[in-house]
C-alpha cells in the first residue's frame, strides 16, 4: 500500500531532521496549522501530568482545555501499545 511507504518516508525524513533541532522545528512549522502545532505543546503537558498522578480535573482546569480532552489523553497514555506509553517506559521511567 503506497500510504504504507509514504508514512514510512515521512518517518524518516522527522528522523533525518530530529539531528537538528532548528530544522525539525521549522518542518514541523510547515506541516501542520498554527492550530495543530500550538496544541501539540498542551497535549504533552496533558501526558506528562497523567503520567505524574495529577488528577484530570486539576489538569483541564490548569491548561485550559476540556475535560474530555484530557480524558482522551489518558486512553492514550494507558494504550502500551502507543508511543506516548513506550516513550515514557523508556525515557522517564
Amino acid at each position: 500500500m503506497k500510504n504504507a511507504q509514504y508514512k514510512k518516508e515521512l518517518i524518516q525524513v522527522l528522523l533525518n531532521a530530529s539531528k537538528d533541532e532548528v530544522l525539525f522545528e521549522a518542518l514541523i512549522h510547515d506541516f501542520l496549522t498554527e492550530s495543530e502545532e500550538s496544541q501539540l505543546p498542551i497535549r504533552w503537558q496533558i501526558i506528562k501530568r497523567l503520567h505524574a498522578g495529577e488528577t484530570q480535573r486539576k489538569i483541564a482546569e490548569d491548561l485550559g482545555v476540556g475535560i474530555a480532552t484530557v480524558t482522551r489523553g489518558s486512553e492514550e497514555l494507558h494504550d502500551t501499545k502507543g508511543g506516548f506509553y513506550q516513550y515514557l517506559q523508556k525515557y522517564q521511567s
